[in-house]
């Protein structure tokens, strides 16, 4: 019985923090999601922009500005929305070489250390890539790039393909081989589905979308990625993903149904849901001992703005996903107070917001978030990328312009998330470490003698 006890002890968490501090923070790093508005009106000008650091245009001062709040988080995984598909990674490379790896100081609060990310993941996007069809249901099908009802034809809402893409730039190996992406997975497949009603077609539920135009219509607005990346000798999941607003649509709810099921995809996906399949045809989802990060601008508050009610909760109530702790800010709370309108009735706390919405509608949100699994992994703090108008750092986030929406948005409208972590090891790690140490241990101790 003592022998028991004390192995126990010996393979404790607690007693490998105090004996061997050095494998024990082996799986501390911070990840963090930012829609970084890294979209351009056109295709092809982010990766112009991204080759000319040395211009002087709004548009070349929006990247710097974004790269120094990236320096300024320094995270070791980060996911950034809105950062537009360019085939291969060549808008990646460009964004790392002329901008991250370089020093910024573009509002003089001091030059930043450059940051380095040795991996980086990108894959196509929805957004903007010809359905065929009327899915907006306005009386003809717009199959030409950049025409007026383009991107609501398209399977995700773009003027040209790959516009408002995904990024994820990471410090920490990405196992390329292992990453699962679900770009074409069928709405129709997911069960129970809160597919669109036309609400001109009385008693016939669900039929916005036509048979035909379900048979190709894809869930997810932009893709839904399973990132791992090796920390230590663990894996950790990165899953990102970016569902479409809940608005821009009509009566049928069509944005709001569709969001509420992309957020829903991963809740079921935790829960190795065995309906999920991904691009290369492989059914099912995590197993119960995964840790992962999900991460992303959903565009669902939990309790205010347009999103269908419960839409987040799929997230926060789920007990494999820790929602104990929520990233705040002071400028949060600042400036829901001074923007005041639709802030003033919200019922969420707005320090938690992440995003600077118009103030008549539909007011400040908590849009992104960063949700660790509730196994294998700790929350050790956090934080929103939002300081306050006294802070030095303001003129990074800027606030929302009633008359010019971007006026006043040197980056973006919405703040970079992030939260500090630390994956516990898996038992064997603990395990092995233990034996190693014990050995090395009596190794000495006959020496001594």
């Amino acid at each position: 019985m003592k022998r028991n006890t004390v192995l126990s002890g010996l393979l404790s968490a607690a007693w490998l923090a105090a004996m061997m501090p050095g494998v024990a923070d082996a799986g501390a790093l911070r990840v963090a999601t930012f829609n970084a508005s890294l979209n351009r009106n056109a295709a092809g000008d982010l990766l112009s922009d991204l080759n000319n650091p040395a211009g002087s245009t709004g548009r070349i001062n929006h990247i710097k500005t974004v790269a120094e709040i990236i320096q300024r988080i320094d995270a070791d995984v980060i996911l950034i929305n809105e950062f537009d598909y360019v085939p291969g990674n060549q808008a990646i490379d460009l964004f790392r070489s002329n901008y991250l790896q370089q020093s910024q100081n573009t509002v003089g609060a001091g030059a930043t250390a450059p940051i380095f990310y040795n991996y980086a993941f990108t894959a196509p996007s929805n957004t903007g890539i010809s359905s065929g069809f009327d899915l907006n249901n306005f009386g003809g099908t717009v199959t030409t790039p950049g025409a007026p009802g383009y991107g609501d034809d398209s399977f995700g809402f773009g003027t040209f393909p790959g516009q408002f893409g995904m990024a994820v730039f990471s410090k920490l190996p990405i196992l390329t081989a292992d990453i699962r992406t679900f770009q074409n997975f069928l709405w129709k497949d997911m069960p129970g589905a809160l597919l669109p009603d036309d609400p001109s077609t009385v008693g016939i539920p669900k039929d916005w979308y036509s048979q035909a135009e379900l048979d190709v219509f894809r869930l997810s607005s932009k893709s839904h990625w399973d990132i791992p990346v090796q920390v230590g000798s663990d894996v950790l999941h990165i899953l990102a993903a970016h569902p479409t607003p809940p608005v821009f649509d009509g009566p049928e709810d069509r944005n709001g149904t569709r969001n509420h099921d992309e957020i829903r995809l991963w809740k079921d996906y935790v829960n190795d849901a065995g309906y999920i399949y991904d691009d290369n045809g492989v059914y099912g989802g995590l197993d119960a001992d995964s840790r992962f990060v999900i991460v992303g601008d959903y565009n669902s508050d939990p309790l205010d703005g347009d999103s269908i009610p419960g839409s987040t909760q799929q997230f926060l109530n789920d007990p494999l996903i820790d929602s104990t702790f929520t990233p705040s800010s002071p400028g949060g709370t600042q400036q829901s107070a001074l923007q005041g309108g639709r802030n003033t009735t919200h019922l969420s706390d707005p320090k938690f917001d992440t995003a600077d919405f118009a103030d008549s509608a539909p007011g400040n949100l908590r849009a992104d978030l960063v949700l660790p699994s509730t196994f294998g992994i700790e929350i050790e703090g956090g934080g929103v990328f939002w300081p306050g108008n006294s802070d030095p750092l303001f003129p990074l986030v800027g606030t929302f312009n009633v008359a010019n929406n971007w006026a006043g948005f040197p980056s973006s409208d919405h703040r970079a998330v992030f939260l500090d972590l630390q994956v516990v090891p898996e038992p064997s790690t603990i395990c092995l470490a233990a034996i190693a140490f014990v050995g090395l241990a009596a190794g000495i101790r006959r020496r001594g003698r």
